[in-house]
């Protein structure tokens, strides 16, 4: 399947007929892409809903519709400066082959402003001819051809891939899109398929009687089974607006920090604190009081007092000398008339008074020659001075020093207190941060009360819904007897299990293949591919695991946003390759996250090789100067346009060329501009 041409007329933004030519060149050296360039809010999503209107109709999957019936989302595209009588209308002409042929088929849908019956006209023209019998089963054809359930897979914008890549698991959509691409979805089908045909035969083989109670119980089951998808809706309804209220009351809960509403609510609190603080304080003051009292400011001239206790130990001995010299003379007296007694010659008395007399003349000249005794010092004085300078001074000044620390600590924590009870919110402040804080509060709290409700009305109905099968089930097989149509019946269950085995395998099957193209595509457009050694998926929730080359399990949170990006990409690309569909694949704004060697392995590994069609939507800053530059060398793209859009007007034209136009371009278009000129 390949696009052939896309026209918009009055359709968003585009004013009258803008036809663009979407066929790529399929020869040996392809060249897939479409370029089409444009600003923001220059109609290149109106590009991409125009495809998937034109394809699916009422059932197509637009950016802007949100929850607009079809009528009124009819109307909201029509072109405002469309005139009265004048119509919208889109056409996607697109060549498909089948049974051996080429078929050209084009789409064509038309509307006025408040369209009758809030529907649009649709007419098919296979190679230029209606087809009023392809366009009375268009919806089967084309869901045959590209189901609805995986066009978003192949039709996609960045916003898709963001939201791909930043989730666990995938959406609902996607996750069906997977089992319907992967062909997952055949043995459920078959299932179903199998269900209607017993419910077939038992109506067969059923008596009136039977015949009425089963359409009683099938009535019932058909009931229960709308409650409970509607319930599922309901459900999933209130998940949606109990994400946006937690989301709320988080962002309720930061502004009452922020603006200083937990502060106030802990100022009685903090207060107390506050007192107790200066309490302390006061108190170690006091205490630091007290040592001043005592001997602690000796610490100041601690080196004078050890002068002085120097001073005072000489002083002491001066002391000491003096006592002692008039007992030395004493002994000194007795010594000699000891020796006198004595068989002594006097010559060696002599020399021994002589002596002696010198000893005492030294001592006394020592006492005599020292003028620094000025201190007057005596040994209980100089005891007390030892005392204070070996223990008192070093105990007291340790004591300060650690009060002293206290005290500096308890005034940072004082200051840091006083800071917050100046940041608290005021009276009237609190009481509107704290009421919107407890409205959002609450919200989450009924929104998960509904969940709760809700979840156990769906489990309720569920378990209702099983037991009217089993009900319908075992009414059949007890009153009915007719042995072929017995056969089936009873045979039915038989194929379901085989079926659901078929189904595992297949599952395995497709997922291993799937797993080996991820791989391969995620290492291929990563810049450092050795982050990656393989990409493993979850066979029930498609739940992406990454590991690297030791086979270690490798958190997703580790990629960066722009690497997140790229494994999504990898898994729509492994998904196309997989499902072997040859399909195109649209792409709008695809590269508004990635750095720039990421950029440059999509544009040059993706967007040439992702199929033979690539039609590319983007900024002037997703695909830059160097980008197309790059593209061109590669000879990758077809075709350049460029959204002409104008603000004032809000109008949009469609014209050959890109932001940054090839020299040949740019010649053609100043002669294009010259001939104008001219005529």
């Amino acid at each position: 399947m390949l696009f052939r041409e896309l026209v918009l007329e009055n359709f968003g933004s585009y004013l009258g007929k803008n036809t663009i030519n979407l066929l790529p060149d399929t020869s040996e050296d392809s060249r897939p892409i479409i370029l089409i360039g444009g600003m923001n809010g220059g109609g290149k999503t109106t590009i991409m809903d125009a495809m998937r209107l034109a394809l699916y109709g009422s059932r197509a999957q637009c950016s802007t519709r949100g929850n607009l019936s079809y009528g009124d989302f009819l109307d909201q595209c029509v072109s405002r400066h469309t005139p009265l009588a004048g119509k919208a209308r889109i056409e996607l002409a697109f060549q498909v082959a089948e049974d051996g042929d080429l078929r050209d088929i084009r789409i064509v849908r038309y509307w006025e402003r408040n369209p009758k019956d809030g529907k649009d006209t649709l007419g098919i023209l296979v190679n230029d001819w209606a087809d009023k019998t392809l366009l009375n089963t268009w919806d089967e054809y084309i869901e045959n051809l590209l189901p609805l359930g995986i066009s978003n897979l192949f039709l996609f914008d960045g916003e898709q891939v963001k939201e791909l890549a930043e989730q666990e698991t995938p959406p609902a959509g996607v996750f069906d899109a997977i089992q319907s691409l992967l062909g997952l979805e055949l043995a459920e089908r078959l299932a179903a398929d199998l269900d209607v045909l017993v419910s077939r035969k038992r109506k067969n083989l059923a008596s009136d009687k039977q015949l009425v109670a089963i359409d009683k119980i099938e009535s019932k089951l058909e009931q229960k089974q709308l409650e409970l998808v509607a319930i599922g809706e309901e459900l999933v309804g209130i998940e949606s607006k109990l994400k946006i209220a937690i989301e709320q009351e988080a962002q309720a809960f930061d502004k009452f920090v922020l603006e200083g509403g937990k502060i106030a609510a802990q100022g009685k609190e903090l207060e107390v604190s506050s007192k107790a603080i200066e309490l302390q304080i006061s108190q170690q003051r006091q205490e630091l009081t007290s040592l001043a009292s005592g001997s602690l400011p000796l610490v100041l001239i601690a080196p004078l007092l050890a002068q002085i206790q120097a001073q005072g130990i000489i002083e002491l001995r001066h002391q000491q000398g003096k006592s002692a010299l008039e007992l030395f003379v004493d002994r000194d007296r007795r010594l000699l008339d000891y020796l006198q007694a004595q068989i002594v010659f006097n010559k060696q008395i002599a020399d021994i008074q002589s002596f002696l007399e010198r000893e005492n003349q030294n001592l006394i000249s020592e006492i005599e020659s020292e003028n620094s005794t000025y201190l007057g010092v005596d040994a209980e004085v100089m005891s007390q001075l030892a005392n204070i300078l070996k223990y008192d001074l070093d105990r007291d000044a340790q004591i300060a020093s650690k009060l002293h620390t206290q005290i500096t600590k308890l005034e940072a924590d004082l200051d840091f207190l006083d800071r917050q009870i100046a940041a608290a919110a005021s009276p009237e402040e609190y009481t509107r941060l704290k009421t919107q804080e407890a409205t959002a509060r609450e919200l989450v709290s009924q929104l998960k009360a509904d969940k709760i409700t809700t979840t156990r009305h769906q489990e309720e109905l569920d378990r209702i819904v099983t037991k009217t099968r089993q009900e319908l089930a075992t009414y059949t097989e007890t009153n009915i007897s007719l042995k072929n149509d017995q056969h089936i019946v009873d045979s039915v269950a038989k194929v379901k299990a085989t079926l659901e085995i078929f189904k595992e395998k297949l599952t395995l099957k497709k997922i291993n293949k799937l797993e080996n193209e991820v791989t391969e595509c995620f290492r291929y457009l990563l810049h450092k591919s050795e982050l990656i050694q393989r990409v493993t998926i979850d066979s029930s929730t498609f739940t992406l695991s990454l590991h690297d080359r030791e086979g270690k399990l490798l958190p997703k949170h580790r990629l960066s946003a722009g690497e997140k990006q790229l494994l999504a990409i990898a898994l729509l690309w492994g998904l196309a390759r997989v499902s072997g569909r040859q399909l195109p694949i649209a792409i709008d704004t695809p590269l508004g996250r990635l750095d720039s060697s990421h950029r440059t392995n999509l544009l040059e590994r993706y967007f040439p090789a992702a199929s033979e069609q690539v039609i590319l939507l983007s900024t002037d800053t997703e695909v830059g100067e160097s980008e197309v530059a790059n593209l061109r060398a590669q000879g990758a793209i077809t075709r350049e346009y460029i959204l002409e859009h104008d603000p004032s007007e809000q109008r949009t034209q469609v014209r050959s060329g890109y932001f940054w136009e090839t020299a040949a371009e740019s010649n053609f278009q100043s002669n294009n501009s010259h001939l104008e000129e001219l005529k």
